[in-house]
């Protein structure tokens, strides 16, 4: 099923993501885990690319073990260190195993990183063309509610965000964020901007100390008061951070949907006690 029809069909959508192994022999206990999540239901699941591509086979089977549980699947396809050549023969093996909802993504600029002519695409729109243009996608693409790390504004970001929609995106996920206030001004100035397309709002839960500094570095996101202080009070305690982490996500997606957004998109980091828990504290509001 495409998400585009998911997403319109249902009053609230809660999806997962997972990420693939890097080796082969982590390939069966990445599939458990995958069947594990299926187990909760989510709306669908999307598995991502990898660094440069380099899991890019495992993505296929990880999703093919998706749509084998039931669950829609939704496949992430990263353009910046794939050449065109790879990319089209992603795209071939996407439609041969009847892979119809693909993430478009330009994914993070390695360093010391030099674009060679003409084998590489530079901006995620791109990528969307070349889809639409190859085969009957769903396709989806990220947003920033606290603007993209490489724009020079929060205005010029949305022009270019605009730019990508109307190359035929059909919904938007967003990068993690902790302040729900940023999101909700964020998706009023899209709505101003004509970006109309559905925006799935991205929830990480935060279950250990270690992950503030990477997702600070990856997303340049804000700490509310609110979290630091979670952070700070029980940082060193691991069961109870976990804890604290998942309520506090919980939480932010209660308000979320307090306020009229209605699909969420949860950051398992392939924890599915964690996945498995929040659902639980969004039963009788997901199924009410």
């Amino acid at each position: 099923m495409k998400i585009k029809d998911i997403l319109k069909e249902k009053n609230i959508t809660v999806s997962f993501e997972m990420f693939p192994p890097k080796e082969w022999d982590k390939l069966e206990s990445t599939k458990q885990t995958v069947r594990q999540m299926c187990a909760f239901s989510p709306s669908f699941m999307s598995v991502t690319y990898g660094a440069a591509g380099t899991t890019s086979g495992f993505t296929t089977e990880i999703a093919n073990e998706v749509k084998n549980c039931g669950v829609t699947p939704l496949s992430h396809l990263t353009c910046l260190t794939s050449t065109k050549e790879k990319i089209t023969s992603v795209i071939d093996e996407l439609k041969e195993n009847s892979i119809e909802n693909v993430l478009a993504l330009r994914g993070d600029i390695p360093e010391g990183f030099v674009f060679p002519d003409k084998q590489y695409y530079e901006h995620a729109y791109q990528l969307v063309n070349q889809l639409k243009a190859e085969g009957d996608f769903c396709v989806g693409g990220a947003c920033y509610p606290e603007t993209h790390p490489d724009s020079k504004s929060k205005e010029d970001d949305l022009v270019h965000l605009k730019e990508k929609v109307d190359c035929g995106l059909d919904f938007l996920t967003t990068q993690m964020f902790f302040d729900n206030e940023l999101f909700l001004r964020f998706k009023n100035d899209c709505v101003k901007k004509g970006i109309n397309v559905p925006i799935i709002a991205g929830i990480m839960p935060v279950t250990n100390a270690k992950q503030i500094t990477r997702i600070l570095t990856l997303s340049e996101c804000k700490m509310p008061k609110k979290f630091e202080k979670i952070v700070e009070r029980f940082q060193d305690s691991p069961q109870a951070m976990k804890q604290a982490g998942i309520v506090y996500a919980s939480e932010q997606i209660i308000d979320l949907m307090a306020n009229g957004v209605d699909n969420i998109h949860i950051y398992t980091m392939n924890k599915p006690d964690v996945a498995g828990t929040i659902m639980k504290n969004l039963s009788e509001i997901i199924n009410g």
